[in-house]
């Protein structure tokens, strides 16, 4: 039997540790496939779907690699969402910990330039961010790659959607020639397979099952009549009743349409797209992290780069038009050993789709009939959590410990009615059980955090 147990690897003790003291006993089948080689200094050509451990195997590949006494960029993770990078940067992080002095930074467009100015003025060692904004710095001559040792490119096939292509060549012009390339991507087009020919040299290829555990997703078809859409929806939300659901669109412009007809019904429905604003991005994803809002209306781009946990089900407002694209929405949930639900909606005129996906996962479709959805009048799905939003974060050295300490020091208000506390640069976010929602609104309207007041509102 071959052992995935990451101690079977040459790691430096430091890694292993913080590995351990992240529970992550056994390789997942991408980190077994791809680590060896990527330790040996090999380029990787890697296919693996959402949620495969593919962050921490090319993660665990940098940090082995980084002397940390060497103040230059040494490794680049191209990203091409701000969220996914958000992502990549904190679970590098988390396996940094045990690894002193080490300096990880993003960048990221929407976000303001000068900050990070200032964080490149002494150079770190792995730089994570997006090709827009890494193109920017790299003309700015504020960061510099001429000791870089590793280019990741992360959701490759995404980056190309994006027409990134261009920006990630003019990257690539301004790193050494010789460097290890590890490009990761969920589905594999011509583009990717001309891609790595032109920037890797004899890349391992790796390849990852790309269809999911059909007894752990219960997936189902409903042909719904055209123009009722929208209707069939609200039905399938009151029948299944999901205390979270993601619901894929194809356009952005549906996302915000679908989201606005569902919160005149009732529904706490959010979209998510390319036109937010990044703090309002920000507020969207936090809120559905952290149960304060039950319903999520994304594009396949706008969601790339989304950890959510314990995603009971998923649905496809309309079906994709590429089959590997819907097996990557449907993975999203059934994650973790966990059971999950994907259903999809369609009409007559898309059975050519309907088909493509059977021939695809080379197994029939399970399609039911609305009229066996049993609605209730009335139904609302309300969100167990609301989110308080503090106008303070990591700038004014807030910690999570504070916040709790704030509401429940002092106070009959139980620890356990509060939920997930997220900090970023300037703002803090903390959800607390709906029944408690004003009396914590008020002790922390009223009170102060570290010694300090700080404006609070309810995120509606």
């Amino acid at each position: 039997m071959t052992k995935t147990a990451f101690s079977s690897l040459p790691l430096t003790a430091e890694l292993l540790a913080s590995i351990d003291s992240l529970a992550y006993k056994q390789m997942t089948p991408v980190q077994a496939q791809s680590l060896p080689d990527i330790l040996q200094g090999k380029d990787i050509l890697a296919q693996a779907k959402t949620g495969s451990g593919k962050t921490a195997a090319f993660a665990i590949g940098l940090l082995h690699k980084l002397d940390s006494k060497n103040y230059q960029v040494q490794s680049l993770v191209l990203c091409p969402t701000r969220e996914l990078a958000e992502q990549v940067s904190s679970e590098t992080r988390r396996l940094a910990r045990a690894i002193p002095n080490t300096k990880i930074i993003t960048l990221c467009g929407g976000k303001p330039i000068g900050p990070q100015f200032a964080s490149l003025e002494h150079q770190p060692h792995i730089v994570v961010g997006t090709p827009g904004r890494i193109l920017k710095h790299l003309q700015k001559k504020s960061l510099k790659l001429n000791a870089l040792k590793i280019l990741v490119l992360d959701e490759a096939d995404r980056m190309l959607d994006m027409g990134f292509h261009e920006d990630i060549m003019r990257i690539i012009d301004k790193m050494p020639r010789q460097r290890q390339t590890l490009l990761f991507s969920a589905t594999y087009p011509d583009e990717i397979k001309e891609i790595s020919h032109t920037i890797q040299k004899d890349p391992v290829d790796v390849r990852v099952e790309s269809l999911h555990d059909n007894k752990k997703i219960n997936q189902v078809f409903y042909e719904t009549p055209k123009g009722q859409r929208t209707r069939t929806l609200v039905k399938l939300l009151q029948h299944y009743r999901p205390e979270s659901s993601l619901i894929f669109c194809n356009r952005k412009q549906q996302c915000q349409e679908l989201a606005n007809e569902l919160r005149q019904q009732g529904f706490h429905a959010q979209a998510l797209h390319g036109d937010l604003e990044q703090k309002e991005r920000d507020q969207v994803l936090v809120q559905f992290k952290n149960k304060s809002s039950s319903i999520l209306i994304a594009t396949d781009v706008a969601s790339r780069g989304l950890d959510i946990k314990d995603l009971p089900v998923v649905i496809n407002f309309e079906l994709s038009p590429d089959p590997e694209i819907h097996i990557h929405r449907i993975g999203r949930t059934g994650r973790a050993g966990n059971k999950g639900l994907a259903i999809s909606l369609f009409i007559s005129a898309e059975q050519r789709k309907l088909i493509a996906i059977k021939e695809y996962q080379n197994a029939p479709v399970r399609i039911e009939k609305t009229a066996s959805l049993k609605t209730r009048e009335g139904f609302r799905l309300n969100p167990p959590m609301v989110t308080l939003c503090i106008g303070g974060g990591r700038k004014d050295k807030i910690r999570a410990g504070d916040i709790l300490g704030a509401l429940t020091a002092n106070t009959n208000l139980p620890g356990k009615k509060i939920g997930k506390i997220d900090i970023s640069d300037t703002l803090s976010y903390v959800a607390v059980e709906y029944p408690v929602a004003k009396q914590a609104l008020k002790i922390l309207s009223e009170g102060k955090i570290k010694g300090r007041k700080f404006k609070v509102r309810r995120l509606r």
